[in-house]
């Protein structure tokens, strides 16, 4: 039997776990460090502890594919967001941000044949698999940020959470707003 490509992890796990770093995180009902809510995409090339130097109870971090606002995303930050709302009210709001980034694999979903596939063996239906794709990152970012703005699961407390969009360019490494916090 092969060797687990888990088994490196362990390792790390072992060496972090000797370290005090898991004694400083937040407790439940927690507000993240930095007070950030953080939605990006699945791919390994945009890991936020190393585009963006997250550490460990900073930030709240969701990942799916293409880094889409969907309703499980939705559901999810309703979630915090109720929390927030009663069990930690006098604390400031926190901020999303939605990452979006180039070459990002979700792209494939725009393959016709590809998408058909995926949607014959039990995914998406065509038309939500082929919204997933981020063809264009500038233009899906925003989209998700407004789709935020106006979700009614998130409550009237949404309008108190700062929303921001951004694009995370995997060449040059940077990371640009296009939709302000706001």
């Amino acid at each position: 039997m092969p060797s687990s490509n888990f088994a490196p992890y362990l390792a790390h796990n072992k060496a972090f776990a000797a370290t005090d770093a898991k004694d400083n995180v937040p407790a439940i009902p927690f507000i993240p460090f930095k007070q950030l809510y953080l939605i990006t995409c699945v791919d390994p090339r945009v890991e936020p502890a190393a585009v963006l130097g997250t550490r460990l109870g900073e930030a709240i971090v969701a990942r799916n594919i293409g880094g889409r606002v969907t309703p499980a995303v939705i559901k999810d930050l309703a979630w915090i967001v109720y929390l927030h709302e009663n069990k930690t009210p006098d604390a400031d709001w926190f901020e999303i941000a939605v990452i979006h980034h180039t070459d990002c694999g979700s792209r494939l979903l725009d393959d016709d044949a590809l998408r058909a596939g995926y949607v014959a063996r039990g995914g998406w239906d065509d038309k939500t698999s082929s919204a997933m794709a981020v063809l264009d990152p500038a233009k899906t970012v925003q989209a998700d940020v407004a789709k935020l703005r106006s979700a009614p699961e998130l409550g009237p407390g949404i309008e108190n959470v700062r929303i921001g969009g951004y694009v995370y360019d995997l060449e040059t490494g940077t990371v640009t707003t296009v939709a302000h916090p706001g």
